[in-house]
């Protein structure tokens, strides 16, 4: 049967064409108009479908960056005015601990001052206490002294006249 090709194809009929070179060219004009003719509407459908995604994919990364941008732009935002609120509360916050230690320091010298007068007060009080004890214990001795001294100074005649004294002041004035 491989005779009968080859005869044929002398003979201008089909057969096998031995050159490579013709045989080549031919095939891929052929192909390549089949192709053009059968794949040109699909392959073009295809293309046109996937750039109509790629546009549609590129719009919506354009629109995602603008709302990342927004986003950012908004935080950023909230950040400066975070910054400006810590700024305004550290300052508070000084201000406040300067008028406490200011009343603090005014509130200990109006208590120094307190505890000073206080210490004058219990200073001149427990003068006037010792004083009190002095005057007491000095009043005591003299009593003891004199107790002690008048056995002896104090005889029977004076004792009379003593007596009579104090029985006439009863009765006279």
């Amino acid at each position: 049967m491989t005779i009968g090709w080859l005869l044929a194809a002398e003979e201008g009929g089909f057969g096998v064409d031995f050159n490579i070179l013709e045989t080549n060219l031919i095939n891929l004009v052929i192909i390549i108009g089949v192709l053009y003719y059968f794949g040109g509407k699909f392959l073009g459908k295809t293309l046109s479908t996937r750039q109509s995604e790629i546009k549609t994919a590129i719009v919506e990364a354009e629109q995602r960056k603008k709302d990342a941008a927004a986003a950012l732009a908004e935080q950023q935002q909230k950040l400066a005015q975070a910054q400006e609120e810590a700024k305004k509360i550290l300052a508070e916050a000084q201000t406040t601990a300067e008028r406490s230690r200011d009343e603090i320091l005014k509130q200990s010298q109006i208590d120094v001052e307190r505890m000073r007068a206080n210490a004058a007060q219990d200073l001149t009080a427990q003068e006037a206490r010792v004083m009190r004890e002095l005057q007491q214990r000095i009043a005591a001795l003299a009593m003891e002294r004199s107790e002690a001294a008048l056995p002896d100074r104090l005889n029977e005649d004076l004792q009379r006249r003593l007596v009579d004294s104090s029985i006439a002041r009863i009765k006279g004035e």
